[in-house]
């Protein structure tokens, strides 16, 4: 099957012009090579070509040398572009040769033997990596995965003798860092790190690896002194993204290089963008509903699988990919009965066994349909689709790119659909398409100077090794202070020396990668006893409270007790038609400034504040529908965030001037506060709940109608920061995102928000594009 714009109208049974916004094609592009590089050992060329590559791209040649001249790189291509072979060509022909060399004077004692370590942000794409290596079957090369799933007995085995190690930052930080001693013989020799799907390491998560890359690289320098190899070079791969090298040089402390030429063979690819047609469901203030991206991008899987078209269909959520997978089955069903057993969700949370046998199935054109979250997104190498849909904004461009680069990989031409949710940075997407393929403002955003990660991370290297006076600058600006807070309280000492770790605790464990803070809480089966998952306890008041619905690996529970008292929620299975949506009350205060701007009647802030949320009810909303089931009230305490905002202040004569009277201000400055919060992943990789916001016709500390978007992790994650940065960008979409939604006063589209405590009240859409027109008019 080739897929043309002549698929188009199988998205839709009566193709609808309206829902149909627009239609991008991505031309086709043709592979540029060039021979292999001349420092490469042949037996590493003959491996490859074994392979069937008898010539790299362009960009693997020029990413490769990089790494190879001993400069830090970053490749950032697409999708199926080979990345891989531009880190792997430096780390295997540099542990090539040196086995080589041991080979060939067997009684002399060889320390200095290169090694290289491999880390990814999952196990699973360590072991797809695993498994490309191995197919090179060069003997002087011994890879191995080293995660929480090694057995004890292989894992000194793996230390000692192994030349290229797998691994994920969790074990880098956990099992390898503190335990570097017993590693002296591998960093001594380290050559080459390489970061696989750099682009992943965002908000708190890549706050927290920059950190542990900077631990990396002291630990490696400490046993590197006096070898050919005093730190290793490090090669990143990444999508596609704004300013690669800078970001990247941000993640590992150090500048780096960026390869973003593309320069390997795609056919075309026809993206439509789609917009569900508004129902004649009522929801919040009237508000008309949008049928729901997961019913709209069901019939669509269901139309072209029943055309016989092989796609895949995205979806960020686990529950959203097996209700699409069960609505495209039901709905197949009904037109020929042999279709339903070719479609299959895919997600994480199955066996790995089970994985196997749906990627071999997809692979061989017994399943046309899959619906998947972004599990299929990364590392594995599925060619021969014809079509990728993708349900909601998945977070980034560069997922975007990594989902729609999946459909046409064997060469052939491909039809993509984005079908827009309700969500206002959707709208704007669907209607603004050049924001996606013409200019790219997304940044990969972290904050590695965050005081609640940045200090824990400082008490673990000094458990590694003291901390010198020299090596503050590794750690930024605001170490020194930090360092001197911590002996304060009693978790350091400082000597002449430097900062010791004193504690007999294990510092790795005040580190959690991939949380927030405020220490794990137990989910629990109450029918079992069985421990289900943890989760940050920062969550637990909007996704664990009494009544709501946890879902986990794909089944549903009902929390019936959060006890915040023994950290525990216990949970019962059930099977329910709805899911829950917590709604909070916020106040903000202001702390500190750090940088303003003035643009004329309107300030723009950034700095620190406090943020008091309780949260006070939950709503239950129909899965397919989204239509409210019904709304109960939650008693549960208040909580404070002390975090990053970007706010904006404006006098009240510039909005007179512009028509808005008083009694309109907190509808404006609502509906334009949600719209913001919607729309700020355009210019920073955040999620919508990373974020919150306030806003307010008269705030204490300001005196004046006042807008805050902050971050919602403590310390901040980078995101407010960047929308400062970019306000002008940021707000110019939101106000666009508002205009192009076709809804009368305002839907959960463009100014309306799931979590408001405010129940959307008073909103007002007409008022909120006006304000916005205030800001921009004036901004410089």
């Amino acid at each position: 099957m080739v897929a043309t714009p002549s698929l188009i109208p199988l998205l839709s049974r009566t193709t609808d012009p309206e829902q149909l916004r627009h239609v991008h094609t991505i031309p086709a592009r043709k592979a540029v090579n060039e021979p292999w590089p001349e420092w490469v050992h042949p037996d590493i060329v003959a491996a490859y070509q074994g392979l069937g590559i008898q010539e790299p791209y362009r960009h693997q040649v020029q990413a490769a040398g990089l790494a190879h001249s001993g400069q830090h790189v970053v490749i950032a291509t697409g999708t199926a572009s080979g990345k891989s072979l531009a880190y792997q060509l430096p780390a295997l022909d540099a542990i090539h040769r040196s086995e080589l060399r041991v080979l060939s004077e067997p009684g002399k004692l060889h320390d200095d033997g290169a090694v290289a370590l491999y880390l990814s942000p999952t196990k699973a794409l360590a072991a797809d990596q695993l498994a490309a290596v191995r197919s090179l079957r060069l003997p002087t090369v011994r890879a191995e995965t080293y995660d929480g799933d090694t057995d004890q007995s292989s894992r000194r085995w793996i230390r000692d003798h192994a030349n290229l190690i797998l691994a994920n930052p969790d074990m880098l930080h956990f099992g390898i860092l503190p335990n570097h001693e017993w590693w002296a013989k591998f960093f001594r020799r380290l050559r080459y790190v390489i970061v696989d799907e750099a682009h992943s390491y965002r908000g708190v998560f890549g706050s927290h690896v920059a950190n542990l890359m900077r631990r990396l690289r002291r630990v490696c320098a400490y046993y590197g002194a006096g070898t050919s190899f005093p730190e290793p070079v490090f090669i990143a791969a990444s999508a596609t993204a704004s300013d690669p090298g800078v970001s990247f040089g941000r993640l590992i402390g150090a500048p780096a290089r960026e390869i973003s030429e593309d320069c390997s063979p795609h056919g075309s690819t026809t993206v439509a963008f789609w917009e569900p047609a508004l129902t004649e469901l009522k929801g919040e203030n009237g508000a008309k509903q949008r049928r729901t991206a997961v019913a709209e991008t069901a019939d669509i899987l269901a139309n072209l699988v029943s055309s016989r078209v092989r796609t895949i269909a995205f979806i960020k959520s686990r529950r959203g990919a097996e209700s699409i997978a069960s609505i495209t089955k039901r709905l197949l069903d009904e037109v020929d009965p042999s279709l339903p057993a070719r479609v299959a969700a895919y997600r994480s949370g199955y066996l790995p066994e089970e994985r196997r046998a749906l990627e071999q199935a997809l692979r061989s054109g017994q399943l046309l349909g899959v619906s998947s979250t972004s599990a299929l997104e990364l590392g594995i190498d599925i060619s021969g689709l014809d079509a990728v849909l993708v349900a909601g904004w998945p977070g980034t461009r560069a997922s975007l790119f990594q989902q729609i680069g999946r459909a046409g990989r064997a060469g052939q031409d491909a039809l993509a659909a984005f079908v827009a949710s309700d969500d206002p940075l959707d709208t704007y997407l669907v209607n603004h398409p050049q924001a996606i393929f013409d200019v790219s403002v997304e940044a990969t955003v972290f904050d590695p100077g965050n005081p609640y990660v940045l200090g824990p991370h400082l008490c673990a290297a000094a458990a590694e090794l003291p901390i010198g006076p020299a090596e503050l600058d590794l750690f930024g600006p605001s170490a020194e202070g930090l360092l001197d807070r911590l002996v304060m309280q009693g978790y350091l000492r400082k000597r002449p020396a430097g900062w010791f770790w004193t504690h007999s605790e294990s510092a790795a464990g005040m580190v959690n990668l991939r949380a927030d803070g405020g220490g794990p809480v137990s989910i629990v089966d109450a029918e079992t006893g069985s421990l289900l998952g943890t989760m940050d306890s920062p969550q637990t008041h909007y996704q664990a409270h009494t009544g709501a619905i946890y879902v986990h690996q794909g089944e549903s529970y009902l929390v019936e007790e959060l006890n915040e008292g023994d950290h525990c929620v216990m949970v019962r299975r059930v099977n329910p038609d709805f899911y829950t949506t917590a709604r909070d009350v916020t106040q903000i205060e202001v702390l500190d400034t750090n940088r303003s701007v003035q643009w004329g009647d309107v300030t723009a802030h950034f700095g620190e504040v406090k943020v008091t949320t309780q949260v006070v009810s939950f709503q239950r909303k129909a899965l397919i529908s989204n239509e409210i089931l019904g709304e109960e009230p939650l008693d549960l305490g208040a909580r404070e965030l002390f975090t990053k905002a970007v706010w904006f202040v404006v006098e009240n004569r510039s909005l007179n001037n512009a028509g808005l009277v008083e009694a309109q201000f907190p509808g404006a400055l609502h509906a334009a506060e949600h719209a913001a919060i919607g729309l700020l992943p355009l210019v920073a990789s955040s999620d919508r709940w990373d974020i919150g916001g306030v806003s307010t016709a008269l705030h204490a500390d300001t005196g004046l109608p006042t807008i805050f978007v902050y971050d919602g992790h403590p310390g901040g994650a980078g995101f407010a920061e960047r929308g400062f940065e970019k306000a002008k960008t940021w707000l110019s979409a939101t106000r666009d995102a508002i205009a192009a939604c076709e809804c009368d006063a305002g839907c959960p589209s463009c100014v309306q928000s799931p979590k408001c405590g405010n129940k959307n009240n008073p909103l007002d859409k007409a008022a909120a594009i006006t304000l916005l027109d205030v800001l921009l008019k004036q901004a410089v």
